[in-house]
């Protein structure tokens, strides 16, 4: 089974769970393409790295969820990031041979995440992404960052098994 990005439950709300996700490294890569298209873009170059184009050539587990998030107010324009194992810092990750692939250090934050399943589809994110986000308004919460896309099965699920989540960074309500 494929090692899941790990989180504290703090509470579970009517239309969101809100999390503590401890500092995590993330392999990520900046595409363009649709909002469909920007994981299929992007995998070959972070495949790539986990699979051994490093500068130890050291197979990295794959991980869930694949992140996925725009950038900034550029239409077609996204980071797509693979979640690297728990216990992977800066320090002890490999380095990419590819110059379009990064590792970004991501410190613990508070989020709230709506799950759904079904098509990976902008339609379906944004429709999930507004609920969400409406749902942080009326429970009196502060966003503190940009909602990202969480996939966390292959492309060979079947759409209605497929678990999607809309993670969005709260600020800690203490």
């Amino acid at each position: 089974m494929t090692e899941q990005q790990p989180y504290e439950v703090v509470r579970d709300y009517p239309d969101f769970q809100l999390r503590r996700y401890p500092d995590h490294v993330v392999a990520e890569t900046q595409v363009t393409a649709s909002f469909e298209g920007a994981g299929n873009t992007s995998f070959r170059r972070l495949v790539g790295y986990i699979g051994g184009r490093n500068t130890e050539s050291r197979k990295v587990a794959m991980t869930a969820p694949v992140v996925q998030e725009s950038e900034g107010d550029t239409a077609g324009r996204f980071i797509v990031g693979f979640v690297m194992p728990a216990g992977l810092d800066l320090d002890s990750a490999p380095d990419p041979t590819d110059p379009d692939v990064r590792l970004r250090e991501v410190p613990a934050q508070t989020a709230a995440a709506l799950r759904f399943s079904g098509r990976w589809t902008r339609e379906r994110y944004d429709a999930h992404a507004r609920r969400l986000l409406a749902a942080l308004e009326e429970a009196g919460f502060e966003v503190v960052g940009p909602p990202r896309f969480a996939r966390f099965d292959p492309p060979w699920t079947p759409w209605f098994l497929r678990r999607n989540e809309v993670v969005v960074p709260v600020a800690d309500p203490g």
